[in-house]
């Protein structure tokens, strides 16, 4: 097994989502946490056989349940991030109930208090800020609790000092794990926008023509390796200089954005849009044949004319010349299948634009004679 590979299968095996970082941390976390618990608990045991450590029954019974309840629970987890916090919520309870038997019958053990200052740093990482300080408190009480049930009892002096300073690492990790989960939800939200101003085109909202090619190059690759077909679509207004000319940019910007929105309600899932120049789109159309591509670009040319957005109050009628170009039996790269859609899009501005045209090998075809009036 790779090196990769290996320590894929130790951190719990899990795929997550580039937004969810925090999340595979936490996973991540809580995972190395129970590989962590099941070598100490078995050094434990050892140490128990040897003669090192006494136990005693009831500790010893409670030590190999928390063993056996442990793998079942990184079995339960492994490569499913959606039980995580089940898992975790199970985790942190099955370790408080192997604490408070550790306090409760390893009489000999007079340090065995330190494994709640353990546990509690483990909620505030694990599961965040309000479980943290709901743990914190309800160990502070289980001590008090089982205190007159110790032989010997804690001290009121030990007492005080051990629920100051379990409250004071309280307070530490939740002022930590609050700032902390604060300051990663703002490098999120900051990447996120980040990543939209790269990819987004301000005005419409579609990918820009750097994020749209990048796409349709792994979608090709796709494509090529499945043997479907696909086709290319060149869509650019007719007349839009005319239109800024005429009556501003704030007209053509508002022709920009409802042209986007149409183009956006008729493409699939599967397909890609991406506003490539000032007035110029580009939409990738996967596993379709020609004849559909045809369909598809005359209903998308129909429905522009349709549109006649309101510019000055009164409607404005727009229409788009369509160039679309199929995969050939050679392989070509995107700029080459856009190229070809390009040159069948002027060849249909040339025949009197709002039509689609098909390029056909080394021909071009018209798809349609719609006449621009």
């Amino acid at each position: 097994m790779p090196k990769s590979q290996f320590v894929h299968f130790l951190l719990g095996g899990a795929e997550f989502e580039e937004d969810e970082e925090y999340l595979q941390f936490q996973f991540r976390f809580l995972y190395i946490l129970m590989l962590n618990g099941l070598v100490f608990n078995s050094a434990i045991l050892v140490s128990d056989g040897l003669g090192v450590m006494k136990l005693g029954t009831a500790h010893l019974i409670m030590t190999h349940a928390y063993s056996l309840v442990s793998l079942l629970l990184m079995v339960l987890v492994w490569g499913r991030k959606e039980r995580f916090f089940r898992v975790a919520w199970s985790y942190v309870v099955l370790n408080f109930l192997q604490f408070v038997s550790a306090l409760l019958f390893v009489t000999a053990d007079e340090m065995r208090v330190v494994w709640f200052f353990l546990q509690i740093s483990g909620v505030y990482i694990l599961l965040g800020a309000w479980p943290g300080m709901v743990n914190t408190l309800v160990t502070i009480l289980a001590i008090h609790g089982v205190n007159q049930y110790l032989q010997p009892p804690l001290s009121s002096h030990a007492l005080s000092t051990l629920t100051l300073s379990l409250g004071a690492a309280g307070v530490v990790f939740h002022v930590y794990s609050s700032r902390s989960v604060s300051f990663h939800r703002r490098m999120v939200e900051s990447n996120i926008q980040l990543r939209k101003l790269s990819t987004e085109d301000p005005l419409t909202g579609l990918l820009n023509a750097r994020a749209y090619y990048a796409l349709v190059d792994r979608l090709i690759r796709l494509s090529t390796r499945s043997g479907a077909s696909f086709a290319v679509l060149f869509i650019d207004l007719d007349h839009f200089k005319s239109i800024n000319d005429r009556y501003g940019h704030e007209a053509g910007d508002t022709v920009l954005k409802e042209t986007a929105a149409c183009l956006k309600r008729l493409i699939r899932h599967s397909d890609a849009l991406g506003r490539i120049g000032g007035e110029e789109f580009s939409i990738f159309l996967s596993t379709i044949t020609p004849e559909e591509a045809l369909k598809f670009a005359e209903k998308l040319r129909s429905d522009i004319e349709r549109l006649m957005p309101r510019i000055e109050a009164m409607p404005l009628r727009i229409t788009a010349s369509i160039g679309v170009a199929m995969n050939q039996a050679e392989p070509l790269t995107f700029a080459e299948i856009q190229g070809q859609a390009d040159q069948a899009m002027y060849r249909a501005k040339a025949a009197g634009r709002n039509r689609v045209t098909l390029f056909d090998g080394q021909a071009v075809s018209h798809a349609t004679t719609v006449v621009a009036h």
